[in-house]
């Protein structure tokens, strides 16, 4: 789907905002000052809507804009031109920043630069300890906080001991701990294995789908982008697809044109379909790949 197009949640300038927007991003341009002392726009005209509950991948290739966009999600970096609506509350007012970053909680990519605690609990206490949260709601917080990672038994352990996925969930519990409406994940599992990959996802989907929590992912795994409600196409500064993951990766051509890889499933269904197989070309998953492939192998 492209830019242009008008589905649910989509920016249309005039249009009065829709009630269940977390973000409303209005022509959002942010640049850069070069070397040479020129301006780069690392985003340039972005208008979308990101609605409250959703789960939205953003990905694009290295520098395309991506997190430029991630960051003015919770005002870490503020519009050139244009805005940003959080929960109603622009970023260009400065009495809005603190309670923007109260309500969208940030996840990095490296979880040691964000973990300052020598124990655990101590950790997640951190953020609500800093603004002045009572003691007994602290404790309250870092229990239920753990307990929704999954990780209560590691509460007493030093970070340096954890893995890379367990550090990671434990930077989650950190934000959880500060009840935001919406986490930003900053492509959080670009250095973890697969098995800290696949620990970190089931949390953050566990999250979305449990507690209600927004969830906006940017990734360069497409992977874990079939797994969102809806996917976001950064191309250098420009939003150039806005669809659900069977909209934009029945796209593979597209999607390649600009730099991006396809899921495997997606891509092989695509080219079966191309080569006149009667296989659906907008498989997503090895199971609706194998279920589209068993008609074929009975018949051998």
């Amino acid at each position: 789907m492209s830019a242009g197009s008008t589905r649910p949640g989509r920016y249309i300038p005039g249009k009065e905002i829709m009630d269940s927007v977390m973000f409303e991003i209005r022509h959002l341009t942010h640049a850069y000052e070069t070397e040479d002392g020129q301006a780069y726009r690392a985003l340039d005209d972005v208008s979308c809507r990101i609605r409250k509950g959703e789960f939205t991948a953003v990905i694009g290739t290295n520098g395309s804009g991506k997190s430029t966009l991630a960051r003015h999600l919770n005002a870490l970096l503020l519009p050139t031109e244009g805005d940003v609506l959080v929960e109603g509350m622009s970023v260009n007012d400065p009495e809005n920043i603190w309670p923007i970053r109260q309500k969208v909680g940030m996840v990095f990519q490296n979880p040691d630069n964000q973990l300052v605690a020598a124990v655990v609990e101590e950790e997640v206490a951190f953020g609500p300890e800093n603004i002045g949260v009572p003691r007994e709601e602290i404790l309250r917080r870092v229990e239920t906080a753990l307990e929704k990672v999954g990780m209560t038994q590691y509460r007493h352990h030093s970070p340096a001991m954890l893995s890379g996925g367990q550090k990671q969930r434990i930077a989650i519990a950190g934000v959880l701990a500060m009840k935001p409406d919406c986490i930003i994940l900053d492509e959080p599992t670009a250095m973890l294995d697969p098995v800290g990959r696949r620990e970190v996802m089931d949390t953050v989907h566990e999250l979305n789908r449990k507690e209600g929590i927004s969830v906006v992912l940017i990734t360069h795994f497409m992977e874990e982008a079939v797994t969102a409600d809806r996917v976001l196409v950064i191309h250098r500064g420009h939003l150039v697809m806005d669809g659900t993951p069977r909209e934009v990766f029945s796209q593979p051509e597209k999607l390649k044109t600009i730099g991006l890889d396809v899921p495997v499933p997606a891509d092989l269904a695509h080219l079966l379909h191309k080569k006149g197989l009667a296989v659906r070309a907008d498989c997503m998953t090895d199971e609706e790949l194998g279920d589209a492939l068993c008609p074929f192998v009975s018949k051998i």
